[in-house]
């Protein structure tokens, strides 16, 4: 039986090879709407376009390594439970004023742990992101 990957392609050996992962090249992340998804991400969440691939059905974002929404097949869908990238900000406050400012959807309200403050918000089609700012080493708790 062929087994099919996320983007489609058929025998896809990956689960059976040994390979030594350097670092997390990229997050992507499913939408629906190709624009809308556009105007959250870059006119709520302000990011920068850093790349356009695909027609237009796949939009990179330069965040640390790369951030990608993509509308690239039927099969790979958004999801509430799938997707959790988060973002760090400078400024914790600021950035849930803005987002509660632009009416975001919370799917878990701010909250503090001993090492730092976070949020969950969702995007138009119900990907959950993180809100996150990590405390001052000099602030920080025991994180467990």
């Amino acid at each position: 039986m062929a087994v099919k990957n996320l983007f489609g392609i058929e025998n896809w050996n990956f689960w059976n090879s040994k390979m030594k992962i350097k670092e997390i090249g990229f997050v992507a992340i499913p939408v629906t709407d190709i624009s809308r998804a556009r105007k959250f991400y870059e006119e709520v969440l302000g990011l920068k376009v850093s790349d356009e691939m695909m027609s237009g059905k796949w939009i990179e974002y330069a965040v640390a390594n790369t951030l990608a929404i993509a509308n690239v097949s039927d099969t790979w869908t958004p999801s509430e439970q799938g997707t959790g990238a988060a973002f760090e900000v400078e400024d914790f406050d600021d950035a849930i004023s803005r987002l509660e400012d632009r009416h975001v959807r919370f799917a878990a309200e701010p909250f503090e742990t001993p090492c730092c403050h976070m949020a969950v918000i969702q995007d138009p089609d119900g990907n959950k992101l993180i809100i996150h700012k990590l405390k001052p080493e000099n602030e920080k708790g025991v994180c467990k």
